[in-house]
């Protein structure tokens, strides 16, 4: 459980996010609101961790970057500029099955009674949630958050894969670098010179780049590694609740009866899907087959001091 409180801190991270941005960050920037989102928490880690990719993780570390952090954080912003924070934290919370049936392809969990049971009771917590009946809802903001849940989902598991024996900082560190690397100059060539930001702005930025990034990313796939992919996306419900609470206590959202019914749901989901000491058993007996590859990566020379 120690793992699962762990991983609880990204999302409760994420959900307080879209109000941070939605509130306080430029709404027309979401290029370079992405790229000074991720390129400093990738410093950062990487003056933790100093170790440089090797092999294997150069192109890995560009690909994972591209999903989990230049697409993702675009779609995220814009989704937060466009939506109230409980709405665009509660389509974010279909990421559960996304990554429970991608798991099952990719590295063979297959997911339990239980975790079937709580995916679908969340997922009917999100519906109620999200589909109130009251007008006002910006499908192009639903599409960003579904795309970057969609996205986002493929590159946690992808990650899952690829990363035994790599230390979860250093490769975070990777990908956020070169997710921001891959932002800067399309930022620059879209949307002209970096936005001027108030104070306000930039201490938004503070907690969006070192908290939600930094923290929250080191934090999750440190969860992905200890724990089944399945139990982590069932963690991930907490990402709405936070956004809903917050966004009523906080931005003065209305919550309804049925949103209230939704979110008991949603929790309901995550206490069914908690790991167990039998499913961790379970779980050490069927271990994904590795990738061909995937030996290199736990020799340590997979990665070297910089």
């Amino acid at each position: 459980m120690r793992w699962v409180a762990l991983t609880a801190v990204a999302p409760v991270a994420w959900g307080a996010n879209y109000y941070v941005t939605h509130e306080f960050l430029p709404p027309d920037s979401p290029l370079w609101g992405a790229a000074l989102r991720a390129l400093p928490a990738g410093l950062v880690l990487l003056g933790l961790r100093r170790q440089r990719p090797r092999g294997a993780w150069w192109w890995r570390s560009a690909v994972l970057g591209l999903l989990n952090v230049s697409v993702f954080f675009v779609l995220v912003y814009a989704a937060s500029q466009l939506l109230p924070t409980s709405i665009a934290s509660t389509v974010m919370a279909l990421s559960p099955l996304a990554m429970m049936l991608i798991a099952w392809a990719l590295v063979s969990e297959r997911p339990g009674i239980a975790h079937l049971t709580g995916a679908a009771i969340g997922l009917g917590g999100v519906c109620l949630m999200l589909f109130t009946g009251t007008g006002g809802v910006s499908v192009p903001g639903v599409l960003a958050s579904a795309t970057a849940m969609l996205v986002s989902s493929f590159g946690y598991i992808l990650t899952k894969r690829w990363s035994a024996g790599i230390d979860v900082l250093a490769s975070t560190a990777w990908q956020l670098t070169a997710g921001g690397l891959f932002l800067l100059p399309v930022a620059a060539a879209v949307e002209g010179p970096p936005p001027a930001l108030s104070t306000p702005a930039l201490l938004a930025f503070g907690y969006v780049t070192f908290v939600a990034t930094a923290l929250a990313f080191a934090a999750w796939f440190t969860g992905l590694r200890h724990l089944p992919a399945v139990t982590v996306g069932l963690v991930g419900l907490l990402n709405p609740v936070t956004g809903v609470l917050l966004g009523t206590a906080v931005a003065g959202e209305v919550l309804t009866v049925q949103q209230s019914c939704g979110l008991a749901l949603v929790l309901v989901g995550v206490v069914l899907g908690r790991p167990t000491r039998a499913g961790r058993r379970d779980g050490s007996r069927s271990p994904h087959r590795p990738a061909p590859d995937e030996h290199l990566a736990r020799e340590p020379s997979a990665c070297d001091p910089l």
